[in-house]
């Protein structure tokens, strides 16, 4: 038998927080360095090989449904691998579902934002109830009520995969279902009807074309009620301990996020709670929404960086033509690259979320508007860059022991998820038209590095005239307006906190007319070897 020799050793053990160093100063920088301890830990959890290992074993083994007992019994459970409760564990102990809501404090976003950020690096499927959950608490909070009885379970780190009651339960964990399948992102095209009761409560009866992680406790989900499109809480079970009117009729079988059970669900008159005013249902579940948005956001710049990672540990421990690949000046150019969307991603990312943890007006319009942009083209940039660094792998990143094929398969739901692209740029457009101070706050935003590099200064310049004009209505031009929006920020952020090789690199390679080309075309003048040795993991 012959040596195998000239292959890279595996990512492991690694820890995920200390090896990224743009991390690390973003959790510093965005106030969250009290989170420093918690985070250093969970990094040394996610990286150890047994956890990596459960990533690949959650999506070896997809859940399956079970539809009926041995006798006939409605059963609409879902089964999944002991990996997916392993890292679900993970995932409730470090807070990632709730922290913000249960212990309030500067940075408390931003924290969680960073653990979220990991925990996605390993595994994404688990990521959808954490972000759901997540979500689902300013929801909740429109029915101090139903609020005071559901939040405790939510903010318990215990986590508990039991099919009962909540009230039986050490925890619980929300889903949502809004998509039906002839109105898609229409949501007023639904036709789900709600029925309400003597006792105050509604029966629901319909489909939703979509609704994910489906063994959740209970779920947001949107009806016609009497005085219009209104929101519910669905609980799994209904409040005399009976199984829901929940019928699952399938599971998707999904191009990836396989771990994660997607369903198709009906309800049968099923049990529901009015959640907010009757007739308003999209304004109040669009806040779980924003917050849902963001997560898109974090899920992909983590995506991101796994990829990279992936790419510059092989890139270092391959040689070819007599040299480390890492060492090959076209090979250095695309990672340094790759590099680049990783971090500016980042910097927007974080610094996002910690406009959801301030209070003022400029943050308020920040995050409204900032977070369907940033949505769009992060989400947008994942997939192009994930399929840029399996190439570098070569045909050993194109099987499925690496785990560059899933991180590929996962890169397009994010941009599905939560509206798509399209959606997303309008809904730029139209909070800045409803925002009286968007024009300012954001103008404030990108102009704070402007004079520090002159290609940045002439973007924004130009970014600020189509900002205080009525060409940022313009419809058509949506795409590349929220792009150029992203872009700005990214840049400034870079320019003011980042080194000076990764700010001049992005603005010469991202700011001119070929802002969206192939990776690997960054000009000669860039110190592509200190972006890359910044980007580089330590493994211990």
């Amino acid at each position: 038998m012959f040596d195998v020799n000239n292959q890279p050793p595996p990512l492991e053990p690694y820890n995920v927080f200390a090896s990224d160093t743009a991390l690390r100063e973003a959790v510093k920088r965005e106030r969250a360095i009290w989170a420093e301890p918690e985070l250093t830990a969970l990094g040394a959890t996610l990286g150890r090989p047994e956890t990596i290992k459960a990533g690949f074993d959650a999506n070896k083994f997809p859940p399956v449904l079970k539809t009926l007992d041995r006798y006939g019994h409605r059963l609409d459970e879902v089964e999944f691998h002991p990996a997916w409760h392993e890292l679900m564990t993970i995932a409730l102990d470090a807070g990632l579902h709730s922290s913000p809501w249960a212990m309030p404090k500067a940075g408390a976003h931003v924290g969680r934002a960073a653990g979220t950020y990991m925990l996605n690096q390993i595994e994404s499927g688990v990521y959808c109830p954490i972000a759901m959950t997540y979500g689902a608490v300013p929801t909740l909070r429109h029915e101090p009520a139903i609020a005071a009885i559901w939040l405790p379970r939510i903010f318990s780190r215990k986590y508990d995969s039991r099919s009962r009651p909540a009230k039986e339960k050490t925890s619980a964990l929300f889903g949502m279902g809004m998509t039906e399948n002839q109105g898609g992102s229409d949501l007023r095209a639904n036709t789900t009807r709600a029925e309400p009761t003597s006792d105050g409560s509604f029966r629901l009866t319909g489909h939703k074309w979509f609704m994910s992680a489906p063994m959740c406790d209970a779920f947001l989900v949107l009806a016609q009620a009497p005085k219009g499109l209104s929101c519910f809480l669905l609980p799994r079970w209904t409040p005399d301990g009976e199984r829901n009117a929940i019928q699952i009729i399938r599971l998707k079988d999904k191009l990836g996020n396989r771990s994660n059970a997607s369903s198709e669900v009906e309800f049968f008159g099923a049990y529901a709670q009015l959640i907010g005013e009757e007739g308003r249902g999209i304004p109040t579940i669009i806040e779980m929404g924003n917050y849902t948005r963001l997560d898109c956001a974090i899920g992909s710049s983590s995506l991101m960086r796994a990829a990279v990672t992936q790419a510059i540990h092989h890139a270092r421990h391959r040689t070819a033509f007599q040299k480390r690949l890492v060492d090959q000046p076209l090979m250095t150019n695309v990672l340094a690259d790759l590099a680049l969307e990783s971090e500016a991603a980042l910097v927007l990312t974080m610094r996002l979320a910690r406009a959801y943890d301030e209070n003022d007006e400029a943050s308020a319009v920040f995050r409204r508007v900032v977070t369907p942009a940033a949505k769009f083209w992060i989400c947008k940039r994942a997939a192009a860059l994930s399929q840029e660094a399996m190439e570098v792998l070569g045909g050993s990143g194109y099987i499925e022991e690496c785990v560059m094929p899933r991180i590929y398969r996962e890169a397009p739901v994010n941009s599905i998820w939560e509206g798509s692209a399209n959606i997303m740029c309008l809904d730029v457009l139209r909070a800045i038209e409803r925002m009286p101070a968007a024009g300012d706050v954001l103008v404030t935003a990108l102009g704070a590095a402007a004079g520090s590099d002159p290609t940045l200064r002439a973007f924004i310049g130009k970014l600020q005239r189509r900002l205080m004009t009525r060409e940022r209505a313009d419809e058509s031009l949506a795409r590349s307006f929220a792009r150029d929006l992203v872009l700005g920020l990214q840049a400034a952020l870079l320019v003011e906190h980042a080194p000076a090789a990764v700010a001049d690199a992005f603005c010469a390679s991202r700011l001119g007319d070929d802002n969206g080309g192939a990776f690997g075309t960054l000009p000669r003048s860039v110190d592509m070897q200190a972006i890359v040795a910044r980007a580089a993991p330590q493994v211990a």
